[in-house]
């Protein structure tokens, strides 16, 4: 503030300044550790006084108050700190900057913001606590959401924590998160007139793409990630085979080509695209065909079933009721890892093989 500017009052170390529009703003002078520090208290437009700004002056003579250089410099440290404090959500978008090809992307971004933003978000992992934990899952369960849908959330919550551990930015979850229990085996199926009326529509339906894609999960079972990747030369005419490729650099798979497969691949439309079931401008297919769901209403199919992984259902259920596969068999076609997949078609297996053996009782009647 100018020296001719000021104005001295009745209190020592209070002056003010006249302002062109009539109003005052008063300022306080002190000393604090041999340091001269001059600072606005505040104008008389706003309730402001010599004697108001006197006491003021006081405050900051006894310490009973920061000055504003001092707040200033606080709030700085604060920022500061914010801004190199690891949260859930400053690691979730490192985490998903690190993984840009990451499966399920869209789903985690969806979990995040709808189920672990409003608790977790500003929280650091070693902040965590079983409160919040406990918090999270009565708040879902209060929302009546499945057990998987609540583990889902947990398990991205632990994946974010996991990521940040390991990449050395902060300390994780100081527990082990409790995970619910959930039995994930649903082995989906359709009766007779539901597969019937299913591919009644598939051969109405204009959107030749999803209905032909829909057969190819019927006929050979293939998972929806392995239809969206299947380029044309994973496919061999002449060997009757399709190769499966694995999307995590692993060992590919080869199933067998059967006969209604090829005729669905051989009749299908050449979109000039690598890709069988090709995506916007020819790549990679994201997306599930809107259509999709048109013709599940259509077909009157059950509304928990799910389209392309039902199908693979249904298509591993007849060839197990059929009794004319066995579960090794069976494993290699659905490209079962582990024979404990397989296993929840075996009941199907047993009633086809109990069935044959009934014959015995038709044919070799007890007399009466």
């Amino acid at each position: 503030v100018p020296k001719q500017s000021r104005n001295s009052t009745r209190h020592s170390g209070v002056f003010f300044v006249e302002l062109d529009s009539g109003d005052q703003t008063f300022f306080i002078r002190y000393k604090k550790d041999r340091k001269l520090i001059e600072e606005r208290a505040g104008r008389k437009s706003q309730g402001w006084t010599a004697a108001k700004a006197n006491r003021l002056r006081t405050e900051r003579l006894a310490g009973k108050s920061e000055s504003n250089v001092e707040k200033r410099a606080r709030e700085k440290v604060r920022k500061e700190s914010v801004e190199n404090r690891w949260t859930f959500q400053k690691i979730f978008d490192e985490y998903l900057a690190s993984r840009p090809d990451l499966k399920g992307r869209a789903n985690d971004v969806r979990r995040f913001k709808r189920y672990l933003g409003k608790i977790f978000a500003h929280k650091t992992p070693e902040e965590v606590t079983h409160f919040d934990i406990n918090k999270l899952k009565q708040g879902l369960h209060k929302k009546k959401l499945k057990p998987a849908t609540i583990r889902h959330a947990l398990e991205i919550l632990n994946r974010t924590a996991n990521f940040a551990a390991k990449r050395g930015l902060c300390a994780g979850i100081s527990f082990v998160v409790e995970m619910p229990k959930v039995n994930n085996i649903k082995t989906e199926d359709l009766t007779p007139e539901e597969l019937s009326r299913l591919i009644k529509v598939l051969d109405e339906e204009q959107d030749i793409q999803a209905s032909n894609m829909l057969r190819m999960a019927l006929y050979t079972g293939m998972r929806r990630g392995e239809l969206f990747s299947l380029k044309w030369s994973d496919v061999n005419f002449r060997r009757k085979t399709i190769t499966i490729r694995d999307p995590k650099g692993g060992l590919d798979v080869t199933i067998p080509l059967n006969k209604m497969a090829e005729k669905v691949l051989k009749e299908h439309p050449d979109t000039a695209s690598e890709f069988v079931f090709p995506g916007e401008g020819g790549q990679l297919r994201k997306k599930t065909p809107r259509s999709l769901n048109r013709i599940k209403l259509k077909a009157q199919l059950p509304e928990d079933f799910r389209m392309l992984h039902g199908l693979r259902h249904v298509y591993a259920s007849t060839l197990a009721s059929s009794g004319k596969v066995d579960l090794y068999t069976l494993q290699k076609l659905l490209t079962h890892k582990s024979p404990l997949m397989t296993q929840r078609y075996a009941h199907l297996r047993n009633e086809a093989l109990m069935d044959a053996s009934n014959v015995i009782s038709e044919i070799i009647k007890p007399e009466t």
